[in-house]
């Protein structure tokens, strides 16, 4: 029986880097479903979509071949054969990466995606739905949480290295629009399950948060 972990949580969590490192510990693969929802908007970009239209994003959807592979532990994403894993981590393509992920037609066509990656694996998903919607079964679910002001300090710090023209007072806004339009979108909002474990990492450092974690899955596998 392979397991599944759920991990979600708003933007600036912690949520990837802290499951890349406890996939890495565990030997689990590590499923950044974000990712995914950013290669789709890059590609709604690249065609110059801007908007909501669902008529629009199906026709897009209808020529996109979009894979997810791992390298060494790394996940990849591929659209069209073009690996675009270094080019999703934009200001611009997380403003948007939101507004897609309420469209019924994007969550439909990546879901069989995701799911089919826990089938036949060990597998740890982060996201924003995964214990709620995409694996409601997970063997483990956690939420990750921290304050607005240290989630865009974190952004800041990732993003200021490439995007000089960013602001640390400009990412609590956009941290903030997106907490909302996440928490109240009609179709698979971000909430928090209700069996799955809330860790706060406000004032927790990675390694902290990594142990953490790993004590709750082995706990919990161990009750299995």
């Amino acid at each position: 029986m392979y397991i599944s972990v759920a991990i979600d949580g708003p933007a600036g969590s912690g949520k990837s880097t802290i499951t890349k490192q406890v996939a890495s510990d565990l030997k689990y693969n590590y499923v950044d479903t974000g990712a995914m929802y950013r290669a789709l908007t890059y590609k709604f970009l690249k065609n110059n979509l801007y908007e909501l239209d669902e008529e629009k994003i199906l026709n897009i959807l209808d020529k996109t071949n979009l894979e997810v592979i791992f390298n060494d532990g790394k996940q990849l994403v591929i659209i069209d054969g073009n690996n675009v894993t270094d080019n999703i981590r934009t200001n611009e393509i997380s403003k948007y990466t939101s507004l897609f992920a309420t469209s019924r037609a994007v969550r439909n066509y990546l879901i069989d995606i995701q799911r089919d990656l826990a089938k036949d694996y060990n597998v740890i998903m982060d996201g924003r739905d995964i214990g709620s919607c995409v694996l409601p079964n997970a063997n483990v679910k956690i939420y990750l949480t921290a304050s607005i002001e240290e989630r865009a300090k974190r952004r800041y710090n990732e993003l200021s290295s490439r995007d000089k023209s960013i602001s640390l007072e400009e990412l609590k806004k956009i941290i903030s629009e997106r907490d909302y339009q996440d928490s109240n979108r009609k179709i698979a909002p971000l909430i928090k399950s209700a069996d799955a474990i809330l860790v706060d990492t406000t004032n927790m450092t990675i390694s902290q948060v990594v142990i953490r974690i790993k004590d709750i899955i082995a706990e919990k596998i161990k009750g299995n």
